[in-house]
């Protein structure tokens, strides 16, 4: 079986972890622990994993999933060093959205990568303030209802993805913002506090080069995105991992070589760093059991 951790917080902003077990019949609760007065260390991590893997057995334990942070990471290898048959790794789906996090926040990988791709997080940042102020503002948030059935989201930045999936909201409801800030009859009437920041919502909604570039980000983000749905299921999935991986990097540069009309032997500066990204997260995620349950995949 494999012990799975995730660390969340409830309503009341406690910080908790969850443990499960998972096998072939499916997940199964094991407990919850309340750590909000603990300090995340490797060794308190570890610890608390060493307990249940204890209870359950650790003949009957494989592996054991957590997020892909330092701190899990290092959690993992002290429990490899206790159990020498069982391996940690790391949860795909959040090292994907770890990818995604690094490929909207250039800065963080460098100068080059920024000077090549610092035009995604002026993107993110201007949908953000977009969705600041309407969300903000009850009646213009009315008035949108009036123009759509679906609302702008207010996503927690815990959630994987966050900003994509703020993102493909947009684009679902372009037309609905668009109509929105052109009505002569609503817009300028509940816009007044604040004319200045209302004029820069609705320069950015009508600009169809920022629509474009909004596009663009879902192309070649959305092969990305597919797999972390994949993988964030309860199903079996790590047999197909090798796969998926190497099919999804091929899938986003073959949009951002379509957008740029590029050869595939020619180079991009924008995908290299792009591919740069994803192949720094899998360094930090593939481990021997993968390798092994592809090996052993019948397909």
């Amino acid at each position: 079986m494999t012990i799975v951790s995730d660390g969340w917080s409830d309503i009341r902003q406690r910080s908790l972890v969850n443990i499960l077990a998972v096998n072939e019949c499916g997940p199964i609760f094991l407990q919850a622990i309340n750590n909000e007065d603990e300090v995340n260390t490797k060794e308190y991590i570890a610890e608390k994993l060493i307990a249940v893997i204890e209870e359950v057995g650790p003949e009957n334990v494989v592996q054991v999933i957590t997020d892909n942070d330092p701190v899990c990471r290092a959690a993992g290898l002290l429990i490899e060093e206790k159990y020498d048959h069982i391996q940690w790794m790391p949860c795909i789906a959040h090292t994907l959205s770890l990818a995604l996090k690094d490929v909207f926040s250039p800065n963080n990988t460098g100068d080059v990568a920024f000077k090549d791709s610092h035009w995604i997080s002026e993107v993110v940042e201007d949908a953000i303030m977009i969705k600041n102020f309407i969300i903000n503002h009850t009646m213009i948030s009315s008035i949108l209802s009036e123009f759509s059935k679906l609302k702008i989201l207010a996503i927690s930045n815990t959630r994987f993805a966050s900003d994509l999936v703020m993102l493909k909201r947009f684009r679902l409801i372009k037309q609905s913002l668009i109509m929105l800030v052109i009505s002569d009859k609503w817009w300028p009437v509940y816009c007044n506090d604040n004319m200045e920041q209302a004029q820069l919502v609705k320069y950015k909604l009508t600009d169809n080069s920022w629509w474009k570039q909004v596009d663009y980000i879902l192309s070649f983000t959305e092969p990305i995105y597919s797999m972390m749905r994949v993988t964030d299921t309860e199903e079996p999935r790590l047999h197909l991992i090798n796969e998926m991986w190497n099919t999804m990097v091929e899938k986003v540069k073959a949009a951002i070589y379509k957008h740029e009309s590029r050869e595939p032997e020619e180079e991009s500066a924008f995908y290299s760093v792009v591919h740069g990204i994803l192949e720094d997260w899998w360094s930090r995620s593939k481990t021997p059991l993968q390798c092994l349950a592809h090996s052993l995949n019948p397909r």
